[in-house]
């Protein structure tokens, strides 16, 4: 019922998981992933422990394929199931049980796997494999395209309601995440997903923003914040954080300029930038005495 991707990165070690499907809330099923260890998507017939025990066999020192053997072996359902896995290695595994609804396969490359059931038509898995192999760019830019490419190969034979993308870190602690973004249901999963992938990007550069004015780099921090304003340019959230950030970072002016445009919009923003105190928006008593 979905179309999925699992990859580790050589470059940076990040794992990855990205799916999309006609089915409420996918990413709450088949999506897994931890630092150092692996990422696992279980689907079709999908049995949920697959996940969180695959990766605990890939913790205990189980490569990919050996762990996806083992919870293969205890199942008496395995032939509904379909199945993918990448450890921290970069060792890959993929399994399409004999009863998956066609149209369904596989397909692995160097520490990427590819896997769909019930699509239109066949070759969805290689051409996911495809447009990952040839995309540049991040790893969740990578995995996204593979979802693309999936949908425009013919997709999910009953349409599209949800899709999720979680990426984590080569290294870190359990809970440690890079990338985690669910649509659990709309009309097109893939287009809100991106959505929230610009978005991601936007708040990530805030954070690079923030870091960069800690150390002392004012330009790289107002190149940073005007970036994520630019970035999304319809959260007003975004524009609004963004702008103390260039005044911090000491583009006043442009500062001034965004606010204004802001507070224009909403006048609830104003009221905030009022409200806020010295440890969290300094020089906000001269902002907005230059606000028009």
């Amino acid at each position: 019922m979905t179309y999925s991707i699992v990859a580790r990165d050589p470059a940076t070690g990040q794992l990855g998981v990205a799916v999309q499907s006609h089915f409420f809330s996918v990413g709450a099923v088949v999506t897994w992933a931890r630092p150092g260890v692996g990422a696992v998507a279980t689907q079709a017939h999908a049995r949920l422990d697959y996940g969180p025990r695959g990766l605990e066999l890939m913790a205990e020192g189980s490569s990919a394929p050996e762990a996806l053997e083992t919870l293969r072996a205890q199942d008496p359902g395995a032939a509904l199931r379909q199945v993918a896995m990448v450890d921290a290695s970069g060792d890959v595994a993929g399994y399409t049980g004999p009863k998956c609804i066609r149209y369904a396969g596989d397909i692995q490359a160097d520490a990427v796997s590819c896997q769909a059931n019930i699509m239109t038509h066949e070759g969805v898995p290689e051409a996911m494999l495809d447009a990952y192999l040839w995309r540049s760019g991040s790893l969740a830019d990578r995995l996204f395209a593979a979802l693309v490419a999936a949908e425009e190969a013919g997709g999910d034979l009953r349409g599209r309601q949800s899709a999720a993308l979680l990426v984590v870190p080569g290294t870190g602690d359990p809970w440690e995440t890079l990338v985690s973004l669910r649509v659990d249901d709309d009309d097109e999963p893939l287009e809100e997903l991106d959505r929230l992938l610009q978005m991601h990007a936007a708040y990530t550069l805030m954070s690079e923003g923030d870091e960069a004015t800690a150390q002392g780099d004012v330009a790289a921090a107002a190149d940073r914040f005007r970036r994520a304003s630019e970035l999304a340019s319809g959260e007003r959230e975004v524009r609004f954080w963004g702008a103390l950030g260039m005044a911090e970072a000491g583009d006043e002016d442009g500062a001034v300029r965004e606010l204004a445009a802001v507070c224009a919009e909403d006048p609830v923003w104003r009221e905030l930038l009022a409200r806020l105190p010295d440890e969290i928006g300094p020089g906000t008593e001269r902002l907005l005495a230059r606000l028009p």
